[in-house]
C-alpha cells in the first residue's frame, strides 16, 4: 500500500537537489535554488495527473480538510456532514473552523449512505464530506444530486484513495473541493504533506493566501505582500515535496501493483462462501490499498480477529470496529467534546449530540468488516500464505 515500501534513488535524487541547494522554504531565496521548485513543481504535475485545474500544497491531510472547508465559507453554525467510518481529522477540521461534524451511518461502500445524509439535513447544513476509505469511492453520483438539491457544497476527503476514480475522474476531483493526505503510510508520501485540489479559482485563491498567512502572492517580493485576509502557516516545506514530486511520477507504478495483489489474496478469500466484500460504486475506479471483506456478524468476525491475532498474523488486517483512531465507538473524545480550549457552549452541545447518536446500522456493518492492507512487496507467495491463513482462521468458526 505504502509508497515508502518502493523508495528509491528518483527520490533520493529530488531530495539532494534542495539538499544541495539549502533553500527548504517553497517560497523565496530565488537566487540560491539553481532553479528547483519543489512545491511548484508537484503541483503542477497534481493538476496534470488529476485533472484539476489548481492544487494547494499544506503540511498534512488535516490541514487540507480544514482549509478546503475554510476556503469553502464554511464556519460558525454551519453542519458538515460525515460518515461515521472516517479518521478522526474530519471531525476535527470541522470543530476547528466553528462548524458542527454531524456524523450519519455508513454502508456497505464503507462510505456515507445517501439515504442516511438524506435524513440528517438541516436548514443550517452547508456540506456534505464523504470520505473515500480504504481505497475506495463513496457514491458520488447520489451525493451530488443531493448536493445540488440543497445548494450544498461537496468536499471529497479522498485521502485513503490516491489513485482512484470514479466513471473515469480522479477521486478528489470530483467535488467543489478535493483533499489528500501524503503522510508516511499513504500510496504516494510526502513523509508529511496534503494538497487541496479544486476547479474553483475563488476556492484556490483563499487556500493560496490562508496556507501563507494571508499573503496575496501577487509581487515578486514576497515580504512586500499584501494580506486580504488574515490566514495560518499551512506551508509544506520543500524537502516533503521533493519526495512527492518523485513519487506522483509512480503512481501508476505502485497502482498497478496494489490491483495484481489485492486480486489475488481476493481469489483466496472468495472460496470461502460466508466472506462477501464491501460494494465498490465504480470497480475499475478501486485504488486497492485495502482489501475489505465481511463475515456473516459480528460474534464471528470478531473470533476471526482473535484468532488471527493468537497466531500472530493480525498485522495488515484491521478490525475498524475495535479501533480508536477510525470508528465512531471508541471515540471518547469526541462523545465528550474534551478540548484544550473552551468551545461554545452551543457548539460544544451539538458536537456531543451529534456524536452520541443511534448509530446501529454503521455498528451492523463495521462489526462484520475486516481490511486486509495490499503490501506492495509480496510475492505469489506470501499472497498465497497469506489468504490461506485467513481462511483457514474463518473457517474454525462458519
Amino acid at each position: 500500500m505504502p509508497g515508502f515500501e518502493l523508495w528509491s534513488d528518483v527520490e533520493r535524487k529530488h531530495l539532494n537537489d534542495v539538499v544541495q541547494n539549502g533553500v527548504l522554504m517553497r517560497y523565496g531565496f530565488d537566487g540560491n535554488r539553481n532553479g528547483h521548485w519543489k512545491a511548484k513543481e508537484l503541483e503542477a504535475a497534481i493538476n496534470d495527473y488529476y485533472g484539476c485545474k489548481y492544487s494547494q500544497l499544506v503540511s498534512n491531510g488535516t490541514a487540507a480538510v480544514t482549509l478546503a472547508l475554510l476556503a469553502l465559507g464554511v464556519g460558525y453554525g454551519d453542519e458538515v456532514i460525515i460518515p461515521t467510518f472516517t479518521f478522526v481529522a474530519s471531525f476535527e477540521a470541522v470543530i476547528s473552523v466553528g462548524a458542527v461534524p454531524v456524523l450519519v451511518d455508513v454502508d456497505d461502500t464503507l462510505t456515507l449512505s445517501p439515504a442516511a445524509v438524506k435524513a440528517a439535513i438541516t436548514s443550517k447544513t452547508k456540506c456534505i464530506m464523504p470520505v473515500h476509505m480504504c481505497g475506495s469511492m463513496a457514491d458520488l453520483d447520489a451525493l451530488q444530486a443531493i448536493c445540488t438539491e440543497h445548494n450544498l457544497v461537496l468536499v471529497e476527503d479522498a485521502c485513503q484513495a490516491i489513485g482512484g476514480t470514479y466513471h473515469g475522474k480522479k477521486l478528489g476531483s470530483i467535488g467543489d473541493a478535493g483533499t489528500f493526505s501524503f503522510d508516511y503510510v499513504k500510496t504516494m508520501t510526502c513523509g508529511e504533506g496534503g494538497v487541496v485540489m479544486t476547479n474553483r479559482e475563488d476556492v484556490y485563491i483563499s487556500c493560496d493566501g490562508y496556507s501563507d498567512h494571508g499573503h496575496d502572492h501577487k509581487g515578486v517580493d514576497r515580504g512586500a505582500d499584501l494580506h486580504p485576509i488574515i490566514g495560518y502557516n499551512y506551508r509544506i516545506s520543500e524537502l516533503h515535496a521533493a519526495v512527492g514530486l518523485a513519487q506522483i511520477g509512480r503512481v501508476n507504478e505502485f497502482l498497478a501493483i496494489q490491483r495484481k495483489n489485492q486480486a489475488a489474496l481476493k481469489a483466496i478469500l472468495s472460496t470461502v462462501p460466508q466472506i462477501s466484500f464491501r460494494r465498490v460504486p465504480d470497480e475499475a475506479g478501486d485504488s486497492c490499498s485495502f482489501l475489505s471483506w465481511f463475515l456473516p456478524n459480528g460474534e464471528i468476525a470478531n473470533a476471526v480477529v482473535e484468532e488471527l491475532k493468537a497466531q500472530g498474523i493480525l498485522a495488515g488486517n484491521f478490525y475498524w470496529y475495535n479501533n480508536n483512531w477510525h470508528y465512531i465507538r471508541k471515540w471518547d473524545h469526541l462523545k465528550n467534546a474534551k478540548t484544550l480550549s473552551s468551545l461554545s457552549p452551543e457548539l460544544k452541545e451539538k458536537v456531543i449530540h451529534h456524536a452520541t447518536k443511534d448509530f446501529s446500522v454503521s455498528d451492523a456493518v463495521m462489526s462484520r468488516c475486516i481490511s486486509t492492507a495490499i503490501s506492495l512487496l509480496w510475492t505469489e507467495q506470501q499472497i498465497k500464505e497469506k489468504g490461506e491463513k485467513i481462511v483457514a482462521a474463518v473457517k474454525k468458526f462458519i
